[in-house]
């Protein structure tokens, strides 16, 4: 095989791949048969993975850009993954604002591969 055809191969399958290897690392899977359904939301097993933190961390940093305002990250309370052309994180973030103490939940559509991140939704979770 070609070194550029033996190269582009590779890159297609690890492109196919990583959303199914990437889902695995975090402990998803689905209830029946221990796989990914793709396209179906399934829950974080570990929320204190640093991954997953990192995504609730981004999620509260783009939303203070967005809407100028100034809460801070507390910890990520609940979380959900789905695997699409990335993987969509929903989060329930738990932040701060002052002495003031608010739940909200953060979407992020994440391609690890491409290095991007983007927050996607960001709304208070009724109490």
């Amino acid at each position: 095989m070609e070194p550029q055809k033996k190269h582009c191969f590779y890159l297609l399958l690890t492109l196919m791949i990583l959303p199914i290897y990437a889902s695995t690392a975090l402990g998803l899977g689905g209830k029946r048969g221990g796989g990914v359904l793709v396209g179906g939301w399934q829950p974080i097993k570990n929320i204190t993975e640093p991954h997953v933190k990192e995504i609730g961390e981004y999620a509260v940093k783009e939303y203070n850009k967005e809407s100028k305002s100034q809460l801070t990250f507390v910890s990520v309370v609940k979380g959900e993954t789905q695997v699409v052309a990335g993987i969509n994180y929903r989060l329930i973030v738990a932040t701060r604002d002052g002495a003031l103490a608010k739940n909200y939940q953060a979407v992020v559509w994440e391609k690890v591969w491409e290095h991007f991140r983007n927050l996607t939704s960001f709304t208070p979770v009724k109490a």
